[in-house]
């Protein structure tokens, strides 16, 4: 069993897994409106799970 966790998404990673422009997720992040972030250092990382978990969401 792989006991190593999925490693953190960085914007161009949603953005190609989306098939979205970088600067949509910005301005969704702006609105409070795309996947859950958080920032690491001065970078925007994703949770990959919070991310697939998002899409699901919107297409229930």
């Amino acid at each position: 069993m792989n006991t190593t966790p999925e490693r953190l998404w960085s914007v161009a990673d949603v953005s190609a897994f989306l098939g979205i422009p970088v600067g949509t997720l910005y301005q969704w992040r702006h609105r409070r409106i795309g996947p859950r972030a958080s920032r690491v250092g001065r970078h925007l990382r994703y949770d990959p799970a919070d991310v697939r978990a998002w899409v699901h969401q919107k297409a229930a």
